[in-house]
C-alpha cells in the first residue's frame, strides 16, 4: 500500500472518530417534562465545543418548535476540564448561548455547576444572570411544581 494511500485512509478514520465525537459531545434528550429538553455536557470545554452545543440546541429548538426549556447539566464537566478555558470567555459563552435560546423563545436553565467552577467565577468578578438548580432533579421539580404537575401524572 502506498504511503499517500494510507495516510488518506487515516485522514478519513479520523474524521469519522471526529464525527462520532461530535455527536456524542452534546447530545439533546427530550426530558418527562413537556416541552423540555435536556443536554448533559461531560469532558473537556473549549470554544468551539460550546459554538457547536448552542448549534445543536438552536438547530434542535427550531426543528421541535413545541420546546419551551432547555437545561444543560453541567455536572460532568470537572474544573480541569475547563482549566484552559479562560472563565471571562466562559462567561460570554455562557450570556450567549443564553440570549440565542430566549430570543427563540426558550428558556434556558443550568444545572449541575462545580463549586469550585462557580467561585473562580464569582472571584473573577463575572456577571452573567442565568437560572440555576443545583441538580437535573431540582430543576425538573421546580418545573413540574410551577405546571402543578408531579411525576405520577405524566406517566
Amino acid at each position: 500500500m502506498s504511503q499517500e494511500l494510507e495516510l488518506q485512509q487515516l485522514r478519513d478514520k479520523v474524521k469519522y472518530y471526529e464525527n462520532i465525537i461530535n455527536n456524542m459531545s452534546a447530545p439533546v434528550i427530550p426530558s418527562v417534562v413537556p416541552s423540555t429538553i435536556l443536554i448533559p455536557i461531560a469532558g473537556y470545554m473549549f470554544k468551539e465545543r460550546f459554538d457547536m452545543i448552542q448549534t445543536k440546541a438552536l438547530q434542535y429548538a427550531g426543528n421541535h418548535r413545541e420546546t419551551e426549556r432547555a437545561i444543560f447539566d453541567f455536572t460532568g464537566v470537572t474544573v480541569e476540564d475547563v482549566a484552559s478555558f479562560d472563565y471571562n470567555d466562559l462567561a460570554t459563552e455562557i450570556y450567549q448561548l443564553n440570549n440565542s435560546l430566549k430570543l427563540m423563545g426558550i428558556r434556558p436553565i443550568y444545572v449541575g455547576f462545580n463549586p469550585r467552577f462557580v467561585r473562580e467565577i464569582v472571584h473573577a468578578g463575572i456577571q452573567v444572570e442565568i437560572e440555576t438548580y443545583v441538580s437535573f432533579r431540582a430543576a425538573l421539580q421546580r418545573l413540574l411544581k410551577e405546571n402543578n404537575q408531579s411525576l405520577h401524572s405524566l406517566g
